[in-house]
């Protein structure tokens, strides 16, 4: 199994090899690399598409408190063991959390964003009592079918949610907590959005309930050479996966561009 030993880290990752300009996926909270297939799927004929499992998720473990700049290290890092430069990166919910990291940290090393129902800033304080309850219940009693299920609706909408949940309780309950801590610790760096100068590409469902339209038009609005912010009808949080026909044209379209 591919495994980089790298940042103080055993980060699980998938290359799809060959000489096209690379891409890296950055997954969202409770995904991990696979939920890029049909990304990888489409796309790995003509760019090498690098997925990995961000910590705590998949077969990369956690260990001790992180944020989201120390996977934006890690993501670096990755790319440095490959043998990768420059790439775009691609993140999808905390993975573009990370990703936005990346490009501040070293933006040297990025030549541009994909940016998938993300955003820039804080989670917001009226949601924060449902999302630590949820925690709290899964970590005490794990993910039961009611619990995962509206995980799985608020995450998934109506993709199918059988092989997520089957993930999800088969991994020890108690891995939740690092990766929650970082997701509802994580700080703001909308002020920062500014110093990106990277070409990035939005997308985003409209059915998002996690994250709202309106914070991806500000974070759209917010970087300094936004291109597109491609609006995804009747997705929920994770567009990609569950529209890929609507999302791979207009990322193939960027990639060929900045890439």
């Amino acid at each position: 199994m591919p495994f980089a030993d790298v940042n103080g880290q055993h980060i699980y990752f998938e290359d799809s090899g060959g000489r096209g300009p690379a891409v890296i996926f950055s997954h969202g909270f409770l995904m991990d690399h696979e939920m890029f297939e049909p990304q990888v799927d489409a796309l790995r004929d003509e760019f090498r598409c690098i997925t990995w499992d961000e910590r705590g998720f998949g077969q990369t473990p956690a260990t001790e408190p992180f944020s989201y700049w120390d996977s934006a290290d890690d993501c670096l890092a990755l790319l440095g063991h490959l043998g990768i430069e420059r790439a775009v990166l691609a993140g999808m919910s905390q993975g573009g959390f990370l990703s936005l990291r990346a490009a501040l940290r070293a933006p040297e090393r990025v030549k541009g964003l994909v940016l998938m129902d993300t955003q820039s800033g804080t989670e917001a304080h009226e949601a924060r009592p449902l999302y630590q309850a949820m925690h709290d219940r899964w970590v005490s009693e794990g993910p039961d079918d009611e619990l995962a299920g509206a995980v799985a609706s608020m995450i998934l909408g109506d993709h199918d949610p059988a092989p997520w949940i089957a993930k999800w309780k088969a991994a020890p309950k108690e891995d939740m907590t690092l990766p929650f801590n970082c997701l509802m610790e994580r700080d703001d760096v909308t002020d920062r959005l500014g110093e990106i100068r990277a070409p990035a590409i939005i997308f985003h469902g409209e059915a998002d309930v996690a994250i709202s339209m309106e914070q991806a038009e500000a974070l759209g609005a917010g970087l300094a050479n936004c291109q597109s912010l491609v609006r995804v009808p009747g997705a929920g949080h994770a567009a990609n996966l569950s529209h890929p026909e609507v999302v791979n044209g207009p990322l193939r379209d960027f990639l060929r561009t900045y890439a």
